[in-house]
């Protein structure tokens, strides 16, 4: 769905971190060190970050209109 904003776990702030995250693995950089290089070292970030998946656009499809 939508991206979180924080870590499920922990609470640490992690939704400014995700587009510059998407963007850069994308571009094809390794996801690990990505992360490494913006601060998110615990698993529990990590996890929250990578296994993302961004559901928003498929779901827009059955938007109930009036």
């Amino acid at each position: 769905m939508i991206v979180p904003v924080r870590c499920f776990t922990c609470g640490k702030p992690l939704g400014h971190l995700y587009v510059t995250f998407k963007h850069r693995v994308l571009a094809g950089e390794h996801p690990g060190r990505v992360l490494d290089e913006l601060g998110v070292h615990r698993y529990c970030c990590r996890r929250t970050l990578i296994a993302h998946v961004e559901w928003i656009d498929d779901l827009l499809v059955y938007e109930k209109r009036s």
